[in-house]
């Protein structure tokens, strides 16, 4: 009898254990990664601060890598979310369109000017920006943040409160967006030397003549040019003087001849 109870109790206690390790096995499958404590401190915030609706929506994508870190929440508060209809195939849309790419208090929005875009994490869904530089004066698209920076203790996630829910089209294309943007110039490593500038012109010829052209002076003649000249006139005087001896002569000869 003793050795019969010995048995079942041994055989209890394996089944205990075995149960224990299989539950146990089973909550750890379960349990979400540890790099998912900014989310779990940031929904903690969103239900402090009754947006309950927000955070069954969450839960409903607890492992989406993009709502871990580096995200910024815009979420309607349960009475705007009631009214609201939402396809269950929808809702990673919904999450998506409704989030920014980086976490950005509210101090942070304010430095965004009108009329500059701001990304989702919904591809190609992109939110106009209208800043009137006060608490409850600035609006993307549709909406404005009305309870900014209800999530801050997490390092990577924040959260503000909206007003609305953003409409599923965005009046922005990307398209519009890239003809709009101003482009941002080149490090001054990659600009090309400036293009070296021409010769400057050769300066005027002064409007006024100087002296010398008024007053043009003879070129000087060659050194020998006086002696040239000096000798044909010698060699036609004494051709005159021999003509005019020949005129008197002739007729001196011809009377003594007679």
């Amino acid at each position: 009898m003793t050795i019969k109870l010995m048995a079942t109790h041994t055989i209890l206690t394996m089944f205990a254990l075995l149960m224990a390790a299989h539950f146990k096995s089973i909550s750890s499958t379960n349990l979400p990664p540890k790099d998912d404590q900014d989310l779990r401190l940031a929904m903690e915030e969103m239900q402090k601060a009754n947006y309950f609706t927000f955070v069954m929506l969450l839960n409903m994508f607890p492992l989406d890598p993009k709502f871990l870190v580096n995200v910024t929440f815009l979420m309607p508060n349960d009475r705007m979310l009631s009214k609201t209809v939402i396809p269950e195939n929808a809702v990673s849309n919904f999450l998506h369109r409704h989030s920014i790419p980086s976490p950005l208090i509210f101090e942070h929005l304010l430095y965004i000017p009108t009329g500059s875009v701001l990304p989702s994490l919904m591809p190609e869904y992109l939110m106009n920006v209208s800043n009137g530089g006060g608490r409850r004066s600035f609006v993307l698209n549709n909406v404005k943040i009305i309870s900014p920076n209800i999530c801050t203790i997490g390092s990577s996630i924040r959260c503000h409160g909206i007003d609305g829910v953003l409409n599923p089209e965005s009046n922005i294309s990307l398209h519009t967006c890239s003809n709009t943007m101003v482009p941002v110039p080149p490090p001054p490593s990659l600009v090309a030397p400036p293009p070296l500038l021409p010769p400057p012109p050769p300066s005027p010829v002064p409007f006024f003549s100087s002296p010398e052209d008024d007053f043009p002076v003879t070129a000087p003649l060659p050194a020998d040019s006086s002696q040239h000249i000096s000798g044909s006139s010698k060699l036609s005087l004494g051709r005159k003087v021999l003509k005019s001896m020949a005129t008197i002569l002739v007729p001196l000869m011809i009377g003594v001849s007679i």
